[in-house]
């Protein structure tokens, strides 16, 4: 059984502190399949990772912390990826207007990951220095990275998806507000979604979440067509709406306190997945 996780704010919807709540609840496995961070904007979590020649986020690792089982953040979160700002602004290599992709990680072993470069921009010597970026495969197009896309980041994406099938229970949390985080996912197997956002999260039921993305507008993103979280919940009504309230860092940095302060939005999304 699948719970989603997902945003329905761009930025800081609160999707990684109500995910490790639901881990701490439910004790079920936790993901974060696609994660991302920026090297200006996120600075001392990039440079943890890279001290140790690895390349992973917050989020990752405050999840792979709430779930318990000794995961390095890799274990749940194959595909990485760093960003910087983009000076002058431009479209850059994979769309965005204010910031460019510099490198990607993919692989769930820290010590046996593909790395991916943006050959068209040039790499902070800390990140260059920190990993192995001579054997990176490098892009200059975005039919270049889509080919590199079905050859490598597809079928990591496919084993994750196994993966996540065969659990009892994960929690996949999301990034930023994109609808589904893994294409590969049999909708059948995701119970339940909570869409969270600043003071509030919204239940809804697995499967009409799941064709609701069928057929809600694209929009092109990092090289691919991606669903997002607005433009999907404009076909549904939620079971549930409850609120959030806002938490001092102290209960965002401890799950078992996350999941006393949420404990009314971790029931209705039990009882909407049929879990009471």
């Amino acid at each position: 059984m699948i719970l989603l996780v997902v945003g329905a704010d761009r930025v800081d919807a609160g999707k990684t502190t109500f995910s490790a709540g639901l881990l701490e609840r439910t004790g079920a496995v936790g993901y974060k399949p696609r994660a991302g961070n920026d090297f200006w904007f996120d600075h001392d979590d990039c440079r943890r990772a890279l001290a140790d020649g690895r390349l992973y986020g917050k989020d990752a690792a405050r999840l792979s912390a709430a779930d318990g089982r000794d995961r390095p953040p890799e274990r749940l979160n194959p595909v990485h990826r760093l960003w910087q700002p983009s000076p002058g602004g431009g479209s850059g290599l994979l769309g965005r207007n204010d910031r460019e992709f510099v490198v990607d990680r993919i692989g769930r072993d820290p010590g046996d990951a593909l790395f991916v470069r943006n050959a068209t921009v040039e790499i902070p010597d800390s990140v260059a220095d920190a990993l192995p970026l001579s054997d990176a495969v490098p892009v200059e197009t975005v039919a270049e990275f889509n080919d590199l896309a079905e050859r490598e980041y597809v079928p990591a994406f496919d084993r994750l998806a196994t993966e996540i099938e065969d659990a009892d229970v994960a929690v996949v949390e999301s990034y930023s507000d994109i609808a589904l985080p893994l294409s590969s996912l049999d909708p059948a197997q995701v119970a339940a979604v909570a869409a969270v956002e600043p003071g509030r999260v919204r239940v809804y039921d697995g499967d009409r979440y799941c064709r609701a993305c069928e057929i809600a507008s694209s929009s092109p993103r990092d090289g691919a067509i991606e669903k997002r979280v607005p433009d999907v919940l404009d076909y549904l009504e939620p079971l549930a709406r409850v609120r959030l309230p806002p938490l001092g860092k102290a209960d965002r940095d401890d799950p078992a306190r996350i999941a006393r302060a949420y404990a009314d939005a971790y029931d209705s999304l039990l009882d909407a997945a049929g879990r009471v």
